[in-house]
């Protein structure tokens, strides 16, 4: 009896063993390697490209420093946000969410252990480009107007409001995969839903329309990898709630569902 419960004990289900569970997954997929380093691969690329070819007579000088280093998280973005997506819908493709949800009976914290997992992930690894990206773009940029260093005001900020948009845009993408269940639905759902439609809405000539559109995802993190204001945009503490409440909103609704299923039993 004293080894039984031993061995109950020893195997007892708690948040940290999720967590680690989650961790081991994410690690040992190739689809994630792939991702972060064609993501890494991008930013770095675009940011020595620009560096290389900018000049001080190009009519750009009014352009953002940390803004044109970074003009790669673009792409790179679109990387983390099939990560995002795999991450959830591409368990549920491969039927390994069957076994994920028999190992962990109570679905909320798989959940949540893939948020805290993906976003550790995705927040370090974007900081770490950032960084190395606006360090090695200021190699080719030092003598032109767009020199600048990580004291100036601002660029340390902008560098992090960057990996921080990344992560919550992200995590966008990985509530989608979770309440979709597809991989090819989910990618429809940020390609459409987030990047394109914007653009769309952008065209109705009202101003309610613009002032809406500066609180969506994209616009939201364009203005947290700023170092200087910008115009007609929202505040970055206000763009960062606004992204971080889209964020909360799309984990909300796989919860929700999730949590249905843990009531049924």
């Amino acid at each position: 009896m004293t080894t039984a419960t031993g061995t109950t004990a020893a195997v007892r289900l708690t948040h940290a063993r999720v967590l680690r569970s989650e961790w081991h997954k994410l690690w040992t997929l190739r689809s994630t390697w792939i991702t972060l380093l064609t993501s890494v691969a991008l930013v770095l690329g675009v940011g020595v490209l620009m560096g290389t070819t900018y000049t001080s007579d190009g009519g750009d000088s009014d352009v953002d420093t940390v803004v044109l280093t970074l003009f790669g998280s673009q792409l790179g973005g679109v990387c983390l946000a099939v990560l995002g997506i795999l991450v959830t819908a591409g368990e549920y493709s491969s039927g390994l969410a069957r076994a994920t949800f028999t190992a962990v009976p109570r679905r909320l914290p798989v959940l949540g252990a893939k948020a805290a997992v993906l976003a550790a992930t995705v927040f370090v690894l974007c900081l770490a480009t950032n960084l190395t990206t606006f360090l090695t773009a200021q190699v080719f940029l030092g003598d032109t107007d767009q020199a600048a260093s990580l004291t100036d005001d601002g660029v340390l900020g902008a560098l992090a409001g960057n990996a921080a948009g990344l992560t919550l845009l992200a995590l966008l993408a990985l509530g989608l995969g979770a309440a979709l269940r597809s991989v090819p639905g989910a990618l429809g759902a940020f390609i459409g839903g987030v990047l394109v439609l914007p653009e769309v809405i952008g065209m109705l000539p009202y101003d309610a329309v613009d002032t809406a559109l500066r609180y969506f995802p994209t616009q939201a993190a364009g203005v947290l990898g700023s170092a200087t204001p910008l115009p007609d945009a929202p505040s970055a503490g206000a763009a960062l709630l606004a992204l971080a409440l889209w964020a909360a909103a799309a984990l909300a609704v796989p919860a929700l569902l999730l949590r249905r299923q843990d009531v049924r039993g």
